[in-house]
């Protein structure tokens, strides 16, 4: 076997490799929100928060959550979990420290 058969065998078992790990959540919270088709849109919840005041720069999925980073009506520049079905929200953290969890989501599923 030459060096070059070698090696292309060993890319493309790499390659074959992460295309079969799954994605996971890389956040600080995680939801039981079922199927995305009995979500609320995430424009949706841009506009709900913009009326209470929030300044969103970006909103993502991550964990079954929406996950939002903005400025709050009080000026903290956050990072934020919303249940895409509730819009309830569960966690604010600024910086890395947690300023706001929910009740009930202490660790990190939140129903």
């Amino acid at each position: 076997m030459s060096m070059k058969y070698c090696l292309s065998l060993l890319s493309a078992a790499g390659i074959a490799l992460i295309a079969a790990t799954p994605a996971s959540a890389t956040g600080m919270m995680t939801c039981n929100s079922g199927p995305q088709t009995g979500w609320r849109s995430q424009d949706q919840l841009v506009e709900t928060l913009t009326r209470q005041g929030w300044q969103v720069r970006r909103t993502k999925i991550d964990g079954g959550c929406y996950e939002v980073y903005g400025t709050t009506p009080q000026g903290d520049r956050v990072e934020a979990y919303f249940h895409p079905v509730t819009f309830q929200q569960l966690l604010v953290s600024r910086r890395g420290e947690v300023i706001f969890r929910a009740a009930g989501h202490e660790g990190h599923s939140a129903r």
